[in-house]
């Protein structure tokens, strides 16, 4: 029976890549092999498809098939009386599903077992004037680093790891299930090839330690609670001759005593006396970059706002400045003398003898409350 063209049998066009040919294989292999498929027809469909990838994916034998079809690779391809040969073991089939099985053939571990260390973090309390100006901060951090005493191996002094008997050092067993040839991690050194069975008394056989290490961060202007700011390469210690980790510095700003922060704007509250709320005259008011004077005009209600523009936070971001709000409290007087109150008695009927409203929210409210109960008995 004649041939069927590779590509129409993994179902993919004549000018497509390697990548492309592994992704159609990978799918048509899970569907048609016969550990996964009882269909009669599963073999020679996995075999065919089989043949195909082996062809198609080998540079030399895909150029002469596309030239002169089955004729140019005629002896070279799996199918034919070969089997699974011309697979070396199921070489191709391991290195298509090494990401499922753990990793593919050749007996030792394709994966290095140098392994990154982890990243860290570090929780760094600034003041609101440091988030905003930007500042540097010397912080002291725990790490772990190679071992000095055993030079990182984690065996005692004098002495060396022992190869695994049980994977012959190579970190990674092999079990055959069938059609499929499952590789997974050695349970005995748990990937490591070697065991340590007289441990360094520092390390413990870990081959690290801890210490302690001083860096100094430079934190930008700007930032806020929730930022971060990577160190590259100054988290824990890799094992095996593994890179570092990075380390994170998360910033929490503290509560400030005069202002709160929003986005890239403060407020602040600023009390007045009823006298001044009255009357009028000027207070002075702090910022980050100093001292400002506010106007407050005549008979400034409690709760108004006085917006002062490029007095807050510049984003570590970029961007303009933000705002400044100052909300004003006409603050109640207390710990009144009897004069005191007499002449704020003596006011208040003065402020009621000359018909003229000078409270209009007062006036305002009562209205609405007398509507109100005028609606609620209708």
């Amino acid at each position: 029976m004649a041939k069927r063209d590779y590509y129409e049998v993994l179902g993919v066009s004549r000018n497509a890549s390697e990548a492309e040919i592994k992704k159609a294989y990978r799918k048509l292999a899970m569907k048609y092999h016969p550990d996964r498929n009882p269909d009669q027809d599963s073999a020679a469909k996995f075999q065919e498809i089989s043949e195909a990838y082996e062809v198609l994916t080998d540079e030399q034998k895909r150029a002469a098939y596309d030239q002169f079809g089955h004729a140019g690779v005629e002896g070279q391809a799996a199918g034919g009386g070969a089997g699974f040969g011309g697979f070396g073991g199921f070489g191709g089939f391991e290195d298509i599903f090494g990401d499922i099985f753990g990793g593919g053939g050749g007996g030792r571990s394709r994966q290095s077992r140098a392994q990154r260390g982890a990243d860290l973090r570090y929780n760094l309390d600034l003041t609101l004037e440091e988030a905003v100006h930007g500042t540097n901060k010397n912080i002291r951090i725990p790490t772990l680093v190679s071992c000095k005493t055993c030079g990182g191996s984690g065996a005692k002094k004098g002495s060396k790891p022992q190869t695994c008997k049980q994977c012959d050092g190579h970190g990674q067993i092999r079990l055959q299930q069938g059609f499929f040839t499952v590789q997974q991690t050695c349970p005995v050194c748990h990937g490591e090839g070697s065991i340590i069975t007289d441990p360094c008394s520092d390390c413990h056989g870990q081959g690290r330690t801890q210490e302690y290490k001083t860096l100094s961060v430079k934190i930008p202007a700007g930032v806020d609670t929730g930022d971060r700011i990577r160190l590259a390469g100054e988290g824990e210690a890799g094992t095996q001759g593994g890179p570092a980790g990075d380390l994170y510095v998360q910033v929490n700003v503290k509560e400030h005593a005069i202002f709160t922060r929003e986005a890239n704007d403060l407020h602040c509250e600023v009390p007045i006396s009823f006298v001044m709320a009255a009357l009028g005259g000027e207070v002075e008011v702090p910022t980050l970059d100093g001292r400002v004077k506010i106007k407050i005009p005549a008979e400034t209600q409690s709760g108004k706002l006085f917006r002062l523009r490029g007095k807050g936070v510049k984003s570590v971001r970029g961007g303009h400045a933000g705002d400044l709000l100052c909300q004003i409290m006409v603050e109640t007087p207390v710990n009144l003398t009897a004069k005191q109150k007499d002449l704020l008695q003596q006011f208040e009927k003065e402020l009621a003898s000359d018909n003229i409203d000078h409270g209009p929210k007062t006036s305002s409210w009562f209205d609405s409350v007398k509507r109100f109960f005028t609606q609620a008995s209708s």
